[in-house]
Order: structure tokens, then sequence, then C-alpha cells
């Protein structure tokens, strides 16, 4: 017993007194070596330690002069946004400084929390996912020709989509054709000559690769099946279902397009979703201008007629709420339509469902326009237009019949009687007795509320082009001595940066000419600007003058600016370069 046990334990031999004398010189030195490791490890540890406070410390001064910036900057906004986007900033400030004195104090959690937006990205790839697996499964209910394994593992593994197997069958799916792999697979080489080959051509492509080839059935592929009755004895049911298949997805009925809208659902989902999943990677341009706008339009026009159906819009809004970003949502809905026709009016529809106030006044605008064509023979039927204006927000459909009774693409007689027929239809109450009210508003009130518009989109942070053209519109409206001296009012009340900008853009019309009044009216503006009344506002625009000077000589607003001025009053440009320190035109 134990023999055994010192064999199981294996002890090794005792060492000798010369052995540990021999190896204490070497252990010595390899002790003090680690020791020395050790107390450069420790320095190491606290300079890096000094270096991740400084670090902390500089974060979290530059984030509250950041909130700071940020709070003046939302003042400028309207007083009742003000109050809740403050709230919102100091909470986040609050919060990023208790966790950086956590990290300092290295009582912080593994797992930091996660800013809102990364939440929300977060929060929008599981609902994608979640929201793939029903379309999938009302594509296979709906019995389309694509294979159900594949379709199948689209949610779990969202990337197939893009290899080159899924793409191919897509295509073929929607030319009503089939690859020539899947057929090999499932029936066998016999079953090609049920088929004809519309992939290799003599001349264009002589050789394609074999997983390349489409087939189509033969156009007699009834009368074939039936002569070929000793063909595919075991799959003959098979191949005659997946003929149905293709023939009732190609067809022009509602079971067709119920298809094509799960496909076209299921596409935006997973283009969306690679988009996420690979940001660093792809641009959001090719997404959101190209390819997101063609499935939107695909899937709500159902064919040549103008006519838009509510619940496809509804669809499209709920894709559309998949966009986490919303200008890339916008960008997505301003690229709908570039064809004209009805892609155009869902454009403006989409537009209207979702706009604000201080864009509804444009949008409504241009709405119409597009309602009522130029070159109009005759008013088209109210019916037609109440179709469309229904899809828009109910308090909005007074605003678009206020619209069209105002609208000077028709005599003003027809205009207001279609007006009013369009209101009829929709069932508005009211609307001429609104229009009269308007009409009856004393000449100073209208143009107070007029001006409010564009201080509100002057306010908003609107497009400078925007900005010009509701003054040149208004101006063109009414032109005389008080409207200019109100537009040159509204001009001054805004920042220095928007006045020059909204200068620089106020001749330009949208198709590139010159607006034939702006002449008189900037050299009007110059004239107010250079005079010892309007000092104050003089000086605010040099000094952001100089600012763009220092920062940059070659700027185009500077540049532009400095030339609309020359043009208008050379004397006056000279003036402004001499105090923006700028050297005087070569003469």
């Amino acid at each position: 017993m134990g023999c055994m046990t010192q064999t199981e334990n294996g002890a090794s031999p005792v060492a000798s007194v010369e052995e540990i004398q021999h190896g204490w010189h070497a252990l010595t030195l390899r002790v003090a070596q680690l020791e020395a490791e050790k107390d450069a490890l420790e320095q190491e540890n606290k300079a890096l330690r000094f270096l991740l406070e400084r670090v902390i410390d500089h974060r979290q001064k530059s984030h509250g002069e950041l909130v700071l910036l940020l709070t003046g900057l939302i003042s400028k906004l309207p007083i009742n946004d003000v109050g809740v986007i403050v709230s919102k900033l100091v909470e986040h400030n609050t919060h990023v400084n208790q966790v950086l004195a956590a990290l300092v104090k290295g009582t912080a959690e593994t797992d930091l929390p996660q800013p809102m937006v990364l939440r929300a990205l977060e929060q929008t790839k599981r609902d994608l996912v979640a929201a793939l697996k029903p379309t999938v499964e009302e594509l296979i209910r709906l019995e389309t020709p694509l294979e159900t394994e594949m379709l199948r593992s689209l949610p779990e593994r969202s990337e197939l989509f893009f290899s080159p197997r899924v793409a191919r069958a897509n295509r073929c799916w929607v030319k009503g054709h089939v690859p020539r792999e899947r057929i090999m697979k499932e029936f066998g080489e016999e079953a090609l000559v049920f088929f004809q080959d519309v992939t290799t051509d003599p001349k264009l492509n002589p050789r394609p690769k074999p997983e390349e080839i489409a087939l189509a059935f033969k156009p007699d592929f009834e009368a074939l099946f039936a002569q070929h009755a000793t063909l595919l004895p075991d799959k003959r049911m098979e191949l005659l279902a997946l003929y149905r298949k293709v023939q009732r997805s190609k067809s022009p009925s509602d079971p067709a397009r119920a298809q094509k809208n799960a496909f076209l659902k299921l596409s935006f989902m997973l283009e969306l979703l690679h988009y996420y999943q690979n940001q660093n990677t792809e641009a959001p341009d090719v997404l959101c201008a190209q390819r997101l706008p063609a499935l939107i339009e695909q899937m709500v026009i159902t064919g040549p007629r103008d006519d838009l159906e509510e619940r496809l819009i509804v669809e499209a809004e709920s894709l559309l709420a998949f966009v986490v970003n919303p200008d890339h949502r916008q960008m997505i809905v301003n690229n709908v339509g570039k064809g004209g026709g009805a892609g155009k009016t869902l454009r403006y529809v989409l537009a209207l469902r979702a706009g604000k106030m201080p864009e509804w006044d444009e949008l409504i605008e241009e709405f119409v326009k597009h309602l009522l064509p130029p070159r109009l023979d005759k008013a088209p039927p109210p019916e037609s237009l109440a179709a469309v204006v229904r899809l828009v927000k109910p308090d909005l459909q007074r605003l678009v019949v206020l619209a069209v009774m105002e609208s000077d693409r028709l005599p003003p007689e027809e205009a207001e009687a279609l007006g009013r027929a369009l209101g009829a239809q929709l069932g508005l109450k009211g609307v001429e007795v609104q229009k009269k009210t308007m009409e009856n508003i004393p000449v100073e009130m209208e143009r107070q509320m007029a001006w409010d518009k564009i201080k509100m989109l002057i306010s908003e942070r609107a497009d400078p082009v925007a900005i010009a053209a509701g003054i040149r519109n208004r101006l063109h409206t009414r032109y005389d001595a008080d409207e200019i001296k109100q537009s040159w009012i509204t001009l001054i009340e805004a920042d220095p940066i928007s006045l020059i900008r909204v200068f620089c853009q106020l001749p330009y019309l949208a198709d590139g000419t010159t607006d034939p009044v702006a002449r008189a009216v900037m050299e009007t503006y110059v004239s107010r600007l250079t005079h010892e009344k309007y000092a104050a506002a003089y000086h605010k625009v040099v000094n952001s003058l100089r600012n763009m000077f220092k920062a940059n000589p070659d700027s185009p607003t500077l540049v532009t600016f400095m030339a609309l001025v020359r043009w208008v009053d050379p004397a006056a440009a000279n003036k402004l370069g001499a105090d923006i320190g700028m050297s005087p035109p070569v003469s």
C-alpha cells in the first residue's frame, strides 16, 4: 500500500544542498528583476491614472461649455420649445458628469449606459428583425414562386438577401423566370425540356456560368406537360404547382399585387437593416435617395391611375418610421415621384402628413400647383381633387381648399367655384366665410400676418432660399414703400448671418433668372444699411463679415454679398470693404 501511494503521488526527489547553493544566485537575480518590474508597473499605472483623470476633467469641462453654447442657440427658438429642450440638455449634462465622476473613482459599471441615439438605433434594429418574420410568413402564405427555405433563412441571416444566389432568385421572380440551378436541384436535368433558356445568347452571352442561367416556362408548357406524361413521375405535381405560382405572380391580379407589396416591404426592411449594420461602409445618400424611395413609390402606386389608397400610404409611413434619422426620412420623401404623375402626388401627400407648421404654407402652395398644372383648358373635377386632398391631415384640408380658391392657375371665378365644390366634397363648412374674412382683413393686419410668417421662417432657421422666396413672393403680391420698409425691418431683427445669407439669395429665382424687382429692393436695403439710423445693424453685419474674412477671405457667402452690394451701390461696397479690412478693388 505504501509503495502504491508513493507511486501515485509521484513525489520528486529532494534537492541536495549543493544544487540549492548552485541555483541561489540566479533565483535572487530573478526576484530582484521581478521587484523592479513591479515598481515600474506601479509608476506606469500612476501615470496612466493621472492622464485618465486629466482627460476626464477636460471632457467634463468641454461638455459643460458645449451645453452652454447649445443653450444659447436654443434660446432663439420659439418660447414654447425652449423649456423642454433646455431641461433635457441639463439632464444630459448631469448624467455625463455622474458617469465621468464614477469613472474617476473606479465605481462605474462595466457596461456604461448607451446614449439615447444609440439606444434608439439598437431598438430599431430589433424591431426590424422582429418585423421580418411576419413579412416572410406572409410571402410564404401568398404562395410566391420563391423558395420557402430561402425565405425562412432571411430573418436569422439578413445578409443572405444580398448574396448572388438570392439576388438572382429575386430578379427571376420579378421577371417571371426561374434559376436553372433550382430546377436542376429540385427536378433534375429531365425537367429542362419544359423550359427555354433566356440567358444564353449566341452573340451577347454565348457562354454564361451555369449558375447564372435563367429559365422561363415554354409558352406551350401545359401541352408539353400532358405529352410527356412519363417524365418526372414523382415530382410532376410539384413542377405543375411551380408553373401555376409563376403564372399567378405574373398576372395583374390582386393576389399578385399582394405578393409584390409584401416583397417590397421585405426589401425595404432588409435594405435598411443592412445599412444600420454597416454604417461605416454604406453611404446613406445612395440608400435614401435612390433605393428606398423607389421601393416606397412601387408599393403605393398601384398602376398608371392617379388615385392613391390611404391603406398603402399608412403602410409606407410604417416603413418610414423605421428610419431613425429625420433627415434621412425627409430625404426619402423628397426623392419620391421624380418621374411626376401619381408619384409626385404621393411625395406631397407624405410631406404634408408629416410636415411641421413653418413648412405648410410653401408645401400647400406647391401641392396646389401640382394639382392644377399650367395651361389648363378647364378646371379638373372636384371629385378627383377631393380623393387626393382627403389623404392629408384634416386640419390642412381647409388650407388646401383656400389655396385652390386663390390659385392663379385658373380665372378667379373658376378657382373660387372649384374651391367651393372641393370644400363641399370634403364636407368642410364655412370656407367661403373664412375666405371673405381673410379678404376683409385690414391692410395693416394682413401685412403683419404675412410678415409674421416670414419671421417664423427666420426664427425656425429655415433655408435662406426659402426665406428669400417668401420675401420676394410678398413683395410681388404688394409692392410699395411700406412693404419694402417692413421687409427691411423683418431682416434686421434677425441675426446678421441670416440677413447676409438671405440678401445673397434675394435676386435669384428658382429657374436661375434674376428677379426684375430685386435690384430696386436691394438698393433700398443697402442705402438703409449704411444710413446712420441703422448704425447698430451695420456694425453687426460688419462684424460678421469681418469674421468671415478672417476665417476665409474667399468665403462664397462673403464674395457673393460684396459682389451684390457692389452691383447696386459701388460706394457702399467700398465703405464696407474698408471697414471689413478687405483690399480695395483694382480699378
